[in-house]
């Protein structure tokens, strides 16, 4: 019989979603390039179909939230970004630029938009590849 690792991630998603936020945990484990990247984004974050799968339109996305549900808040848990990171520095150090330019964009608004980087292994049990959503 096989044991099931508890996500890690579960306990800081429930809270979001509990305080009325939606929240996505983009695992990037195995990515190491952009393509990889901007496809992982596009499943699992739920891009729209407009997405262009490039850093402007990653953060149009980011910042034009007017494709995702209504909500308080949203809060993004990437993990398993260090491959990719170690792989493709120059690619990471933009993705972050992205990610920094679109939380700054929505603070002070009436719905925020955090994002975390998680530390620590990823295991499969604790990088789910789909968008976890929470209620209105």
């Amino acid at each position: 019989m096989t044991e099931q690792t508890p996500d890690p991630l579960a306990p800081v998603l429930d809270a979001a979603r509990g305080a009325g936020w939606t929240t996505a945990a983009l695992s990037l484990a195995g990515v190491t390039d952009k393509t990889g990247f901007m496809e992982r984004c596009a499943r699992g974050l739920g891009l729209p179909d407009w997405f262009g799968h490039n850093w402007d339109a990653l953060a149009d996305c980011l910042t034009d939230l007017s494709w995702a549900p209504r909500a308080r808040g949203r809060l993004l848990v990437v993990s398993g970004w260090q491959e990719y990171a170690a792989a493709a520095p120059g690619e990471w150090e933009i993705a972050q630029e992205v990610f920094s330019s679109a939380v700054e964009h929505w603070r002070g608004a009436e719905t925020g938009l955090e994002i975390v980087l998680a530390l620590g292994p990823v295991t499969p049990a604790a990088a789910p590849a789909a968008t976890e959503r929470g209620e209105e």
